[in-house]
C-alpha cells in the first residue's frame, strides 16, 4: 500500500483542495484516523496513525480506489501541504499515471449496468488477464464484442486501460473484483465466451482455485446457448480439476480438451512455459442449455439509527449464520457521523465496507457491498444487531 512516514503533522483545516483533489473531513478513531479523500473521480480514505514519536500516512485498503495514481496524487499532496520532516515514502507519484476520468475502469455495478445496456454483437470475460495480451487482442480483433477484464492486481488494470487508450479500443471494460462475485450478479445467457488463462494453480491448495462447483455453476448459468468457457493451464492438476468439476454438469453442455495447441496470442506466462519445454493444457466446454433469468432483487437499506447510542454501545464482534457472518471490526466519528468498518457476505466470498450513521440517514458509504444473497442476510443481520446497540441504556 503507498504510503509515508512523517515525523510533524501540521494543523489539518478541511476541506482543503489542490486541483482535482480534495481532503474533505477528517474522522477520528480509536487507532488511527481517517481523512476522507476525493482525488478526480475516485472517492476513498487516507490513514493517518500515529506510531511513537511518527506518523505513518497511508492508503486505507478497504476503499483504495482502482486507479492507483488517485490514490498516490493525493498523498503527494497531503505530504507536501501537511507535513514536515519526511523520514521515509514508499510511494511515487508519476505524471504517466492514470489520473483522468475513463469509461475504462468500471466498478461492479458499472460492469453489469453496461452489459444490460450493451449494443455489441457478443460479450466475452477474461479473469486474470494480467498484462493484457490476450484481452486485448480478443478487442482488436472483435470490435463487435464487448470485452470484460477482470483482475484482482490493481496495477495491471491502470496499465492495460491506458494500453486500450492509446489503441483506442472502445470496446473494452476493466474491473477490479473477485470473478466468482461478479458472475453470480450478471443475468442468465449473456455472455458468448469466459476466458481464465493461466490461473495460480494453486497445486496444493485447491480450494483456492478460482474453479469450483459454484464457479461451473455459474459459468454454465450465464453463457449463452453456444457460448464457450475456455481454460488454459500448465498445470495439468488444474486441467483434470476442471474436467471433473466442469463434469458434473455434462448434462448442460459438451468438453474439449486439447494439449499444445498453438493460439495466435500467446501470453508472457505461456512463453516462459514453452521455452522451459512445459505442456500447455486447454479445457473448453460448450454450454448447450437456456437457463432461467436472475429473479433476486436485493435491497441494502437501513432505517434511522441513533448514532450516539451506537457509538456508545458498539463493540468488536462477529456474527455467523448458516451461509453467512458479520463481523464489525472498528468505529469513527466526526462532529456529524459515525462511520463503521464491517466484514460481512459468504464465508468464501467475504466483502468489507464502511457504514455511516448520521442525525437523519443511515448508509453503507464510498464501497457498497454487492447485492448477493448472503450478503442481504448480513445485511439484516447487520440492521438487527444496530438496532439492538441503540437500544441498550
Amino acid at each position: 500500500m503507498p504510503n509515508f512516514i512523517a515525523k510533524k503533522i501540521k494543523e489539518l483545516n478541511f476541506p482543503f483542495r489542490v486541483g482535482e483533489t480534495e481532503f474533505l473531513s477528517l474522522i477520528n478513531g480509536r487507532k488511527l484516523d481517517l481523512i476522507h479523500t476525493k482525488s478526480f473521480d475516485s472517492e476513498f480514505f487516507i490513514t493517518l496513525k500515529p506510531s511513537g514519536d511518527k506518523f505513518i500516512i497511508k492508503g486505507e485498503k478497504v476503499s483504495k480506489p482502482a486507479k492507483i495514481g488517485h490514490l498516490q496524487k493525493a498523498l503527494q499532496i497531503f505530504k507536501d501541504e501537511f507535513c514536515d520532516e519526511i523520514v521515509s515514502e514508499s510511494f511515487a507519484f508519476k505524471n504517466k499515471s492514470l489520473i483522468e476520468k475513463t469509461t475504462k475502469i468500471l466498478d461492479e455495478n458499472e460492469v453489469l449496468n453496461l452489459i444490460k445496456a450493451h449494443k455489441f454483437s457478443k460479450i466475452f470475460i477474461e479473469i486474470g488477464f494480467g498484462s493484457g495480451r490476450h484481452l486485448l487482442f480478443q478487442a482488436r480483433q472483435n470490435s463487435d464484442t464487448l470485452v470484460i477484464g477482470i483482475e484482482i492486481y490493481k496495477p495491471a488494470i491502470e496499465q492495460v486501460a491506458k494500453l486500450a487508450i492509446k489503441e483506442n479500443l472502445q470496446n473494452v471494460a476493466l474491473i477490479n473484483t473477485d470473478a466468482r462475485i461478479l458472475l453470480s450478479m450478471i443475468n442468465s445467457n449473456l455472455i458468448d465466451k469466459i476466458f481464465l488463462h493461466f490461473p495460480v494453480p494453486w497445486d496444493d491448495a485447491p480450494h483456492r482455485r478460482v474453479i469450483s462447483h459454484e464457479f461451473a455453476k455459474e459459468c454454465v448459468r450465464t453463457l449463452k446457448k453456444g457460448g464457450k468457457f475456455e481454460l488454459r493451464t500448465d498445470s495439468e492438476l488444474y486441467f483434470e480439476f476442471a474436467k471433473e468439476i466442469f463434469g458434473e454438469f455434462s448434462k448442460f453442455g459438451k468438453s474439449e480438451f486439447f494439449k499444445n495447441q498453438n493460439l495466435q496470442i500467446s501470453s508472457k506466462y505461456e512463453d516462459r512455459w514453452k521455452k522451459m519445454d512445459k505442456d500447455i493444457f486447454d479445457f473448453i466446454f460448450e454450454n448447450s442449455q437456456i437457463s432461467d433469468d436472475l429473479k433476486e432483487n436485493f435491497v441494502l437499506e437501513f432505517p434511522k439509527f441513533d448514532k450516539d447510542k451506537i457509538y456508545k454501545n458498539f463493540t468488536n464482534e462477529a456474527f455467523k449464520g448458516d451461509d453467512f457472518f458479520v463481523h464489525f471490526e472498528e468505529i469513527y466519528k466526526n462532529d456529524e457521523k459515525i462511520f463503521i468498518r464491517v466484514s460481512l457476505g459468504a464465508f468464501d466470498l467475504p466483502q468489507q465496507c464502511y457504514l455511516v450513521i448520521g442525525e437523519d440517514f443511515s448508509s453503507y458509504f464510498i464501497k457498497f457491498p454487492l447485492a448477493l444473497r448472503q450478503t442481504f442476510k448480513a445485511h439484516k443481520k447487520v440492521t438487527e444487531i444496530l438496532e439492538k446497540w441503540q437500544c441498550s441504556i
